[in-house]
């Protein structure tokens, strides 16, 4: 894995990691290596609907927490000239970024989008009932998350900030320093420390917050309730809701990249290949035969 910048570069440069695969809550969606995406799932809101773009460097998906009455998702890609293009649910118009440029990270949450433009500002469009969207005053940031109700910022100095709702005390992340990451799912939010391991803070009901005893980890990913890791050798780590076996990755080798849908879980291969456990209803897990998907990268 020598082609993984250690994420503690992130801390001394003005760093933004670009995300290949992203999983939303009925759908999974992949960077191809020659700029152009595909999606596998439900599309019931062309959500899938990307055959169409290229140039794009990073994907994001809207993700949301799993009950009856949700399922509605967005994707977000990110163009090489950093223009956002955006397909899918869009009620609460967070698909609105047709106007956004000079962007160099983007995430998507429930109903909303969120960009990170090149000064270390950010943007935001969408549902903003409990001021997850307030975000125009932050700076020097370098990387976003977005869970169902809160949104989470990463600074360059490797603190972090957060709006939004905070009922479980998901956003009660004033005190973390030395993060290299961060990622938030329907009411927690994880971060990874330069030191290769892992903070949680939010609702623990299915022990998706159970991390403090990971070590080497380089990247994470969360879903609706749980946590994924990825340590250095490869290999993958999994707390949390186990429902549909979104949990069950003990077993996979040679992952270089992680997400996480609501109830499933991709893992993308050193050869460019995906792999995906967890809930399927939708087609979502339907990746095996993704080849020369785009590997991590680290733009600067």
């Amino acid at each position: 894995m020598d082609y993984i910048l250690p994420k503690e570069g992130q801390l001394k440069l003005k760093v933004w990691p670009k995300d290949t695969i992203a999983g939303g809550r009925r759908h999974t969606v992949g960077l191809n290596s020659d700029g152009t995406v595909t999606a596998v799932g439900d599309n019931k809101l062309g959500q899938c609907d990307v055959s169409g773009w290229n140039d794009i460097v990073a994907v994001a998906a809207g993700n949301v927490h799993m009950a009856t009455n949700t399922g509605n998702a967005h994707t977000i890609g990110l163009k090489s000239d950093r223009t956002v293009v955006a397909v899918g649910w869009n009620n609460d118009h967070q698909c609105d970024v047709n106007e956004w440029h000079d962007i160099v990270a983007v995430a998507a949450g429930w109903r909303r989008t969120i960009g990170v433009k090149s000064d270390g500002t950010v943007v935001a469009v969408g549902r903003n009932n409990d001021g997850e969207c307030n975000v125009s005053g932050w700076h020097d940031i370098i990387a976003v998350a977005a869970g169902d109700w809160h949104t989470i910022g990463l600074k360059m100095d490797g603190t972090v900030t957060a709006v939004g709702n905070n009922r479980y005390r998901q956003c009660n992340v004033s005190d973390w320093c030395i993060i290299v990451a961060v990622k938030a799912g329907y009411l927690h939010t994880i971060g990874l420390k330069s030191d290769g391991t892992v903070m949680a803070v939010g609702l623990n009901k299915h022990n998706q917050c159970e991390v403090s005893e990971w070590r080497d980890l380089v990247e994470i990913a969360v879903g609706s309730n749980h946590t994924i890791g990825l340590k250095s050798d490869g290999t993958v780590v999994a707390v949390g809701w186990n429902k549909f076996g979104q949990c069950n990755v003990n077993d996979w080798r040679d992952i270089v990249a992680i997400a996480a849908g609501c109830a499933h879980t991709i893992g993308l291969k050193s050869d460019g290949t995906v792999m995906a456990v967890g809930d399927n209803e939708y087609g979502q897990c339907d990746v095996s035969i993704w080849q020369c998907i785009q590997l991590p990268e680290i733009s600067f």
